[in-house]
Protein backbone atom coordinates (compact mmCIF):
# COMPACT_ATOMS: atom_id res chain seq x y z
CA UNK A 1 0.00 0.00 0.00
CA UNK A 2 0.67 3.14 -0.99
CA UNK A 3 -0.22 6.76 0.24
CA UNK A 4 -0.02 10.30 0.25
CA UNK A 5 -1.40 13.17 2.27
CA UNK A 6 -2.48 16.29 1.04
CA UNK A 7 -3.64 19.54 3.66
CA UNK A 8 -6.32 21.02 2.33
CA UNK A 9 -7.14 23.14 5.27
CA UNK A 10 -5.92 23.85 8.82
CA UNK A 11 -8.74 20.75 9.83
CA UNK A 12 -8.76 18.78 6.80
CA UNK A 13 -6.38 16.64 4.83
CA UNK A 14 -6.63 14.39 1.45
CA UNK A 15 -5.21 10.69 1.77
CA UNK A 16 -4.22 9.61 -1.42
CA UNK A 17 -3.93 5.37 -1.09
CA UNK A 18 -2.54 3.21 -4.08
CA UNK A 19 -3.20 -0.91 -2.72
CA UNK A 20 -1.17 -3.58 -5.24
CA UNK A 21 -4.24 -6.35 -6.42
CA UNK A 22 -2.18 -8.74 -4.64
CA UNK A 23 -2.88 -6.98 -1.43
CA UNK A 24 -6.51 -7.05 -1.99
CA UNK A 25 -6.79 -11.42 -2.40
CA UNK A 26 -7.39 -11.19 1.69
CA UNK A 27 -10.39 -9.21 0.92
CA UNK A 28 -11.66 -10.96 -2.21
CA UNK A 29 -11.50 -14.23 -0.46
CA UNK A 30 -13.47 -13.14 2.33
CA UNK A 31 -15.85 -11.80 0.10
CA UNK A 32 -16.24 -14.91 -1.67
CA UNK A 33 -17.22 -16.37 2.23
CA UNK A 34 -19.76 -13.91 2.35
CA UNK A 35 -21.96 -14.02 -0.49
CA UNK A 36 -21.14 -17.99 -0.52
CA UNK A 37 -22.67 -18.38 2.81
CA UNK A 38 -25.60 -15.85 1.81
CA UNK A 39 -27.36 -17.37 -1.78
CA UNK A 40 -28.88 -20.01 -1.95
CA UNK A 41 -27.71 -22.60 -5.36
CA UNK A 42 -29.10 -25.79 -6.05
CA UNK A 43 -26.24 -28.34 -5.69
CA UNK A 44 -24.32 -26.48 -3.26
CA UNK A 45 -24.58 -26.32 0.38
CA UNK A 46 -24.53 -22.87 1.71
CA UNK A 47 -20.29 -21.78 2.19
CA UNK A 48 -19.88 -24.18 -0.26
CA UNK A 49 -20.13 -22.46 -3.49
CA UNK A 50 -17.02 -22.37 -5.46
CA UNK A 51 -15.86 -18.91 -6.48
CA UNK A 52 -16.39 -19.87 -10.04
CA UNK A 53 -20.03 -20.72 -9.46
CA UNK A 54 -20.23 -17.50 -7.44
CA UNK A 55 -18.55 -15.28 -10.67
CA UNK A 56 -21.42 -17.16 -13.15
CA UNK A 57 -24.22 -16.45 -10.80
CA UNK A 58 -23.78 -13.48 -8.90
CA UNK A 59 -21.22 -11.59 -11.06
CA UNK A 60 -16.97 -11.07 -10.62
CA UNK A 61 -18.29 -7.46 -10.29
CA UNK A 62 -20.49 -8.04 -7.03
CA UNK A 63 -17.55 -10.09 -5.82
CA UNK A 64 -14.66 -7.25 -6.31
CA UNK A 65 -17.02 -4.36 -4.78
CA UNK A 66 -17.43 -6.25 -1.48
CA UNK A 67 -14.21 -7.24 -1.38
CA UNK A 68 -13.30 -3.47 -1.77
CA UNK A 69 -15.76 -2.13 1.04
CA UNK A 70 -14.25 -4.74 3.14
CA UNK A 71 -10.96 -3.15 2.59
CA UNK A 72 -10.93 0.27 2.35
CA UNK A 73 -11.14 1.18 6.03
CA UNK A 74 -8.42 -1.10 6.55
CA UNK A 75 -6.36 0.60 4.24
CA UNK A 76 -7.51 4.30 5.59
CA UNK A 77 -6.37 3.40 9.15
CA UNK A 78 -3.00 2.04 7.62
CA UNK A 79 -2.65 5.34 6.28
CA UNK A 80 -3.25 7.51 9.05
CA UNK A 81 -1.04 5.83 11.07
CA UNK A 82 1.75 5.80 8.42
CA UNK A 83 0.92 9.77 8.22
CA UNK A 84 0.09 10.36 11.79
CA UNK A 85 -3.06 12.01 11.32
CA UNK A 86 -5.24 12.65 14.24
CA UNK A 87 -9.02 11.98 12.54
CA UNK A 88 -12.46 13.68 13.51
CA UNK A 89 -15.33 12.34 12.06
CA UNK A 90 -15.69 9.47 9.52
CA UNK A 91 -13.66 10.06 6.05
CA UNK A 92 -15.69 10.68 2.26
CA UNK A 93 -14.62 8.14 0.54
CA UNK A 94 -13.78 8.48 -3.57
CA UNK A 95 -12.23 5.25 -5.73
CA UNK A 96 -10.46 7.00 -8.58
CA UNK A 97 -9.37 3.69 -10.64
CA UNK A 98 -10.15 0.39 -10.32
CA UNK A 99 -10.61 -3.41 -12.08
CA UNK A 100 -10.30 -6.34 -11.89
CA UNK A 101 -6.27 -7.28 -11.55
CA UNK A 102 -5.62 -3.81 -11.07
CA UNK A 103 -4.48 -1.66 -8.33
CA UNK A 104 -7.03 0.06 -5.99
CA UNK A 105 -6.97 3.69 -6.17
CA UNK A 106 -9.17 5.76 -3.82
CA UNK A 107 -8.69 9.23 -1.95
CA UNK A 108 -9.93 9.82 1.54
CA UNK A 109 -11.10 13.17 2.86
CA UNK A 110 -11.26 13.69 6.39
CA UNK A 111 -11.45 16.26 8.81
CA UNK A 112 -8.19 16.19 11.48
CA UNK A 113 -7.76 18.09 14.62
CA UNK A 114 -5.93 21.21 13.49
CA UNK A 115 -2.58 22.49 15.48
CA UNK A 116 -3.10 24.69 17.89
CA UNK A 117 -0.33 27.30 19.43
CA UNK A 118 -1.36 26.90 22.76
CA UNK A 119 -1.46 29.89 25.05
CA UNK A 120 -0.33 30.24 28.67
CA UNK A 121 -2.88 29.99 31.48
CA UNK A 122 -1.06 31.61 33.51
CA UNK A 123 -1.45 35.15 31.48
CA UNK A 124 -5.51 34.52 31.21
CA UNK A 125 -6.83 36.99 33.64
CA UNK A 126 -10.91 36.22 34.16
CA UNK A 127 -13.69 38.64 36.23
CA UNK A 128 -16.88 37.34 38.10
CA UNK A 129 -18.90 39.14 40.30
CA UNK A 130 -18.23 39.09 43.86
CA UNK A 131 -19.32 36.28 46.12
CA UNK A 132 -21.83 37.70 48.46
CA UNK A 133 -25.18 36.95 49.33
CA UNK A 134 -27.53 39.91 50.68
CA UNK A 135 -30.04 40.20 53.29
CA UNK A 136 -32.65 40.46 50.66
CA UNK A 137 -32.30 36.82 49.20
CA UNK A 138 -32.10 35.49 52.71
CA UNK A 139 -35.51 37.23 53.38
CA UNK A 140 -36.63 35.72 50.05
CA UNK A 141 -35.68 32.11 51.30
CA UNK A 142 -37.49 33.11 55.00
CA UNK A 143 -40.38 33.99 52.81
CA UNK A 144 -40.61 30.56 50.85
CA UNK A 145 -40.24 28.61 54.30
CA UNK A 146 -42.69 30.02 56.21
CA UNK A 147 -45.18 29.54 52.63
CA UNK A 148 -44.55 25.93 52.97
CA UNK A 149 -45.68 25.91 56.31
CA UNK A 150 -48.80 28.09 56.10
CA UNK A 151 -52.45 26.58 57.04
CA UNK A 152 -55.62 27.51 55.54
CA UNK A 153 -58.43 29.16 57.35
CA UNK A 154 -61.91 29.01 56.35
CA UNK A 155 -63.35 32.84 56.53
CA UNK A 156 -67.09 34.16 56.25
CA UNK A 157 -66.23 36.91 53.81
CA UNK A 158 -65.54 37.51 49.93
CA UNK A 159 -62.53 36.37 48.13
CA UNK A 160 -59.60 38.42 47.70
CA UNK A 161 -56.32 37.75 46.18
CA UNK A 162 -54.56 35.27 47.32
CA UNK A 163 -57.14 33.46 49.14
CA UNK A 164 -57.96 29.74 48.15
CA UNK A 165 -61.24 29.01 47.66
CA UNK A 166 -63.28 25.76 46.95
CA UNK A 167 -65.60 26.00 43.62
CA UNK A 168 -67.62 23.78 41.26
CA UNK A 169 -67.19 24.72 37.28
CA UNK A 170 -69.33 24.31 34.35
CA UNK A 171 -68.61 25.31 30.43
CA UNK A 172 -71.02 25.22 27.81
CA UNK A 173 -70.59 26.10 24.14
CA UNK A 174 -73.91 27.71 22.34
CA UNK A 175 -76.29 26.80 25.57
CA UNK A 176 -75.06 23.32 25.06
CA UNK A 177 -72.68 21.71 28.15
CA UNK A 178 -68.90 21.09 26.88
CA UNK A 179 -68.21 17.24 27.67
CA UNK A 180 -65.65 16.32 30.25
CA UNK A 181 -66.33 20.40 30.96
CA UNK A 182 -67.20 20.15 34.62
CA UNK A 183 -65.46 19.66 37.84
CA UNK A 184 -66.40 19.94 41.21
CA UNK A 185 -64.57 21.01 44.85
CA UNK A 186 -62.09 22.29 42.88
CA UNK A 187 -59.28 24.13 45.09
CA UNK A 188 -57.80 27.37 43.67
CA UNK A 189 -55.69 30.33 44.96
CA UNK A 190 -57.23 33.38 43.67
CA UNK A 191 -55.00 35.81 41.45
CA UNK A 192 -52.65 32.49 40.37
CA UNK A 193 -54.07 32.53 36.86
CA UNK A 194 -53.34 28.72 36.94
CA UNK A 195 -57.13 28.04 35.75
CA UNK A 196 -59.28 29.68 33.15
CA UNK A 197 -58.69 33.08 31.90
CA UNK A 198 -60.71 35.72 33.11
CA UNK A 199 -62.22 33.53 36.76
CA UNK A 200 -59.85 35.15 38.87
CA UNK A 201 -61.45 38.15 37.89
CA UNK A 202 -64.69 37.38 38.49
CA UNK A 203 -63.90 35.71 41.73
CA UNK A 204 -62.86 38.32 43.74
CA UNK A 205 -65.73 39.83 45.98
CA UNK A 206 -67.65 36.48 45.68
CA UNK A 207 -68.45 34.49 49.11
CA UNK A 208 -69.16 31.36 50.03
CA UNK A 209 -72.51 29.98 48.38
CA UNK A 210 -72.25 32.60 45.23
CA UNK A 211 -72.90 31.69 41.87
CA UNK A 212 -71.98 33.70 38.85
CA UNK A 213 -71.01 33.64 35.06
CA UNK A 214 -68.40 34.35 32.35
CA UNK A 215 -67.38 34.39 29.31
CA UNK A 216 -63.85 33.21 28.43
CA UNK A 217 -62.12 30.88 25.58
CA UNK A 218 -61.23 27.52 26.33
CA UNK A 219 -57.79 25.94 25.92
CA UNK A 220 -58.13 22.34 25.33
CA UNK A 221 -60.25 19.58 24.23
CA UNK A 222 -62.61 19.56 21.23
CA UNK A 223 -63.98 23.43 21.54
CA UNK A 224 -59.73 25.15 22.36
CA UNK A 225 -60.17 28.58 20.67
CA UNK A 226 -64.22 28.83 21.37
CA UNK A 227 -66.12 31.20 23.48
CA UNK A 228 -67.45 29.79 25.95
CA UNK A 229 -69.79 30.47 28.71
CA UNK A 230 -68.38 29.08 32.15
CA UNK A 231 -70.46 29.11 35.36
CA UNK A 232 -69.00 28.94 39.09
CA UNK A 233 -70.61 28.51 42.37
CA UNK A 234 -68.20 29.37 45.83
CA UNK A 235 -68.14 26.75 48.19
CA UNK A 236 -65.42 27.85 50.63
CA UNK A 237 -63.24 30.70 51.23
CA UNK A 238 -60.05 30.11 52.98
CA UNK A 239 -57.26 32.64 53.91
CA UNK A 240 -53.60 31.44 54.54
CA UNK A 241 -51.87 32.31 57.34
CA UNK A 242 -48.21 32.53 57.53
CA UNK A 243 -46.65 30.87 61.17
CA UNK A 244 -45.34 33.45 63.33
CA UNK A 245 -41.15 34.32 62.69
CA UNK A 246 -40.19 33.33 65.68
CA UNK A 247 -37.72 30.43 67.35
CA UNK A 248 -40.84 28.26 67.67
CA UNK A 249 -40.97 28.61 63.76
CA UNK A 250 -36.94 27.53 63.09
CA UNK A 251 -38.12 24.41 65.39
CA UNK A 252 -40.75 23.93 63.36
CA UNK A 253 -39.38 24.16 59.60
CA UNK A 254 -35.41 22.84 60.14
CA UNK A 255 -32.81 21.48 63.25
CA UNK A 256 -32.20 24.78 64.19
CA UNK A 257 -33.50 25.66 68.26
CA UNK A 258 -33.69 29.94 67.12
CA UNK A 259 -34.45 31.97 63.98
CA UNK A 260 -31.04 33.82 64.06
CA UNK A 261 -29.27 30.11 63.54
CA UNK A 262 -31.97 29.30 60.91
CA UNK A 263 -31.28 32.61 58.87
CA UNK A 264 -27.16 31.76 59.21
CA UNK A 265 -27.71 28.22 57.60
CA UNK A 266 -29.83 29.51 54.83
CA UNK A 267 -27.26 32.61 54.42
CA UNK A 268 -24.41 29.82 53.88
CA UNK A 269 -26.75 27.45 51.71
CA UNK A 270 -27.09 30.31 49.57
CA UNK A 271 -23.34 31.09 49.45
CA UNK A 272 -22.44 27.66 48.65
CA UNK A 273 -24.55 28.20 45.42
CA UNK A 274 -23.15 31.73 44.15
CA UNK A 275 -19.83 30.31 45.10
CA UNK A 276 -21.01 27.11 42.51
CA UNK A 277 -22.42 29.60 40.05
CA UNK A 278 -18.70 31.62 40.24
CA UNK A 279 -16.78 28.54 39.84
CA UNK A 280 -19.16 27.89 36.31
CA UNK A 281 -18.77 31.74 35.47
CA UNK A 282 -14.73 31.43 36.08
CA UNK A 283 -14.38 28.15 33.93
CA UNK A 284 -16.36 29.32 31.05
CA UNK A 285 -14.58 32.99 31.24
CA UNK A 286 -11.45 31.00 31.01
CA UNK A 287 -12.07 28.88 27.96
CA UNK A 288 -13.70 32.14 26.53
CA UNK A 289 -10.58 34.15 26.98
CA UNK A 290 -8.21 30.81 25.86
CA UNK A 291 -10.12 29.96 22.76
CA UNK A 292 -9.82 33.95 21.72
CA UNK A 293 -6.03 33.70 22.17
CA UNK A 294 -5.63 30.73 20.15
CA UNK A 295 -8.19 31.14 17.32
CA UNK A 296 -8.88 27.29 17.39
CA UNK A 297 -10.52 25.95 14.11
CA UNK A 298 -13.43 24.14 14.15
CA UNK A 299 -13.92 21.24 11.80
CA UNK A 300 -17.43 22.26 9.54
CA UNK A 301 -18.17 18.13 9.09
CA UNK A 302 -17.58 17.73 13.43
CA UNK A 303 -19.80 21.06 13.96
CA UNK A 304 -22.41 19.71 11.56
CA UNK A 305 -22.16 16.47 13.29
CA UNK A 306 -22.69 17.98 16.29
CA UNK A 307 -25.80 20.23 15.07
CA UNK A 308 -27.93 17.12 13.67
CA UNK A 309 -26.95 15.30 17.46
CA UNK A 310 -28.42 18.43 19.10
CA UNK A 311 -31.53 19.05 16.80
CA UNK A 312 -32.18 15.40 17.17
CA UNK A 313 -32.14 15.73 20.73
CA UNK A 314 -34.52 18.44 20.44
CA UNK A 315 -36.94 16.81 18.46
CA UNK A 316 -37.33 13.50 20.74
CA UNK A 317 -37.72 15.83 23.75
CA UNK A 318 -40.96 17.71 21.90
CA UNK A 319 -41.91 14.11 20.68
CA UNK A 320 -41.80 12.79 24.50
CA UNK A 321 -43.88 16.06 25.66
CA UNK A 322 -46.67 15.25 22.82
CA UNK A 323 -45.31 18.24 20.25
CA UNK A 324 -44.03 18.55 16.93
CA UNK A 325 -41.53 20.28 16.21
CA UNK A 326 -43.47 22.45 13.77
CA UNK A 327 -45.61 23.12 16.71
CA UNK A 328 -41.87 24.33 18.77
CA UNK A 329 -41.12 26.57 15.67
CA UNK A 330 -44.37 28.55 15.33
CA UNK A 331 -44.57 28.92 19.22
CA UNK A 332 -41.22 30.22 19.25
CA UNK A 333 -41.98 32.53 16.43
CA UNK A 334 -38.78 31.21 14.93
CA UNK A 335 -37.63 29.48 11.61
CA UNK A 336 -35.91 26.43 11.06
CA UNK A 337 -32.93 28.60 9.80
CA UNK A 338 -32.98 30.62 13.21
CA UNK A 339 -32.37 27.05 15.13
CA UNK A 340 -29.72 25.70 13.00
CA UNK A 341 -27.94 29.43 13.35
CA UNK A 342 -28.10 29.21 16.79
CA UNK A 343 -27.10 25.19 17.49
CA UNK A 344 -23.89 26.33 14.99
CA UNK A 345 -22.82 28.68 17.13
CA UNK A 346 -22.95 26.61 20.47
CA UNK A 347 -21.72 23.62 18.41
CA UNK A 348 -19.00 25.65 17.27
CA UNK A 349 -17.94 27.05 20.58
CA UNK A 350 -18.14 23.17 22.06
CA UNK A 351 -15.86 21.66 19.25
CA UNK A 352 -13.19 24.28 20.06
CA UNK A 353 -13.14 23.56 23.30
CA UNK A 354 -13.08 20.03 23.14
CA UNK A 355 -9.81 20.71 20.56
CA UNK A 356 -8.43 22.88 23.27
CA UNK A 357 -8.66 20.79 25.90
CA UNK A 358 -7.25 17.71 23.91
CA UNK A 359 -4.40 19.50 23.02
CA UNK A 360 -3.67 20.91 26.21
CA UNK A 361 -4.25 16.98 27.85
CA UNK A 362 -1.74 15.86 24.97
CA UNK A 363 0.67 18.47 25.60
CA UNK A 364 0.94 17.87 29.28
CA UNK A 365 0.56 14.13 29.28
CA UNK A 366 -2.77 13.63 31.35
CA UNK A 367 -4.51 10.43 31.42
CA UNK A 368 -7.14 8.98 33.12
CA UNK A 369 -7.27 6.14 36.06
CA UNK A 370 -8.88 3.32 36.40
CA UNK A 371 -10.58 4.76 39.31
CA UNK A 372 -11.49 7.89 38.14
CA UNK A 373 -12.94 6.28 35.14
CA UNK A 374 -15.09 4.31 37.95
CA UNK A 375 -16.10 6.96 39.73
CA UNK A 376 -17.29 8.53 36.52
CA UNK A 377 -18.90 5.36 35.61
CA UNK A 378 -20.74 4.64 39.19
CA UNK A 379 -21.42 8.39 39.02
CA UNK A 380 -23.27 8.45 35.73
CA UNK A 381 -24.89 5.37 36.15
CA UNK A 382 -26.42 6.81 39.51
CA UNK A 383 -27.99 9.66 37.03
CA UNK A 384 -29.45 7.27 34.61
CA UNK A 385 -30.80 5.26 37.78
CA UNK A 386 -28.83 1.64 37.01
CA UNK A 387 -26.36 -0.36 37.96
CA UNK A 388 -23.16 0.95 37.46
CA UNK A 389 -22.29 -2.96 36.38
CA UNK A 390 -25.17 -2.82 33.85
CA UNK A 391 -24.23 0.74 33.06
CA UNK A 392 -20.85 -0.28 31.92
CA UNK A 393 -22.04 -3.12 30.32
CA UNK A 394 -24.25 -0.86 28.13
CA UNK A 395 -21.24 1.37 27.19
CA UNK A 396 -19.34 -1.96 25.73
CA UNK A 397 -21.94 -2.69 23.99
CA UNK A 398 -22.42 0.99 22.57
CA UNK A 399 -18.50 1.38 22.07
CA UNK A 400 -19.04 4.39 24.21
CA UNK A 401 -16.37 4.00 26.80
CA UNK A 402 -13.62 5.85 24.86
CA UNK A 403 -16.38 9.31 24.98
CA UNK A 404 -16.47 8.97 28.52
CA UNK A 405 -12.96 8.84 28.73
CA UNK A 406 -12.87 11.58 26.62
CA UNK A 407 -14.96 13.59 28.77
CA UNK A 408 -12.95 12.52 32.06
CA UNK A 409 -9.52 13.73 30.57
CA UNK A 410 -10.93 16.98 29.99
CA UNK A 411 -12.61 17.76 32.78
CA UNK A 412 -8.98 17.12 34.79
CA UNK A 413 -7.50 19.44 32.08
CA UNK A 414 -9.64 22.12 32.83
CA UNK A 415 -8.90 21.61 36.53
CA UNK A 416 -5.00 21.87 36.22
CA UNK A 417 -5.57 25.01 33.56
CA UNK A 418 -7.84 26.32 36.09
CA UNK A 419 -5.28 25.93 38.86
CA UNK A 420 -3.04 28.81 36.61
CA UNK A 421 -5.70 31.18 35.52
CA UNK A 422 -6.08 34.51 37.69
CA UNK A 423 -9.50 34.91 39.19
CA UNK A 424 -10.77 38.02 40.22
CA UNK A 425 -13.94 39.32 41.29
CA UNK A 426 -15.34 43.27 40.12
CA UNK A 427 -13.32 44.69 43.25
CA UNK A 428 -10.08 43.69 41.86
CA UNK A 429 -9.97 40.87 44.64
CA UNK A 430 -8.63 37.46 44.17
CA UNK A 431 -10.43 34.47 44.46
CA UNK A 432 -9.31 31.25 44.95
CA UNK A 433 -10.27 28.69 43.00
CA UNK A 434 -9.77 26.08 45.94
CA UNK A 435 -12.38 27.82 47.54
CA UNK A 436 -14.79 27.90 44.99
CA UNK A 437 -14.31 24.79 43.95
CA UNK A 438 -14.48 23.27 47.61
CA UNK A 439 -18.10 24.79 47.47
CA UNK A 440 -19.27 23.29 44.85
CA UNK A 441 -18.54 19.98 46.20
CA UNK A 442 -19.48 20.93 49.35
CA UNK A 443 -22.94 21.91 48.05
CA UNK A 444 -23.20 18.82 46.32
CA UNK A 445 -22.66 16.78 49.13
CA UNK A 446 -25.50 18.69 50.92
CA UNK A 447 -27.90 17.99 48.23
CA UNK A 448 -26.83 14.19 48.25
CA UNK A 449 -28.21 14.16 51.75
CA UNK A 450 -31.27 16.40 51.00
CA UNK A 451 -32.20 14.17 48.82
CA UNK A 452 -31.45 11.10 50.76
Amino acid sequence: MKSTVETLSATRVRLAIEVPFDELRPSLQKAYREIGSQVNIPGFRRGKVPAAVIDQRIGRGAVLNEAVQEAIPAQIVAAVREHDVKTLGRPEVEITEFGDGEPLKFTAEVDVRPAIVLPDATGIKVTVEPVVVDDDAVVEQVVGLRERFATLKTVERAASDGDYVQIDLAASVNGAEVEGGSASNVSHEVGSGKLLPGLDEVLVGMSAGDSTTFETQLVGGEHAGEDATISVTVRSVKEKELPALDDDFAQLASEFDTLDDLRGDLRERLLRVVRMEKLYSARNEALKALIAATDVPAPESVVAEEVDSRKEAMREQLEGAGASWEDYLEAQSRTEEDIDSELTTSATEAVQVQLLLDAYADAEDISVSDDEFGHEIVHRAQRAGVAPQQYYDQLLRSGAGGVIYGDVRRGKTLSAILERVVIEDTNGERISLADLRAAAEDHDDHEGHDHD
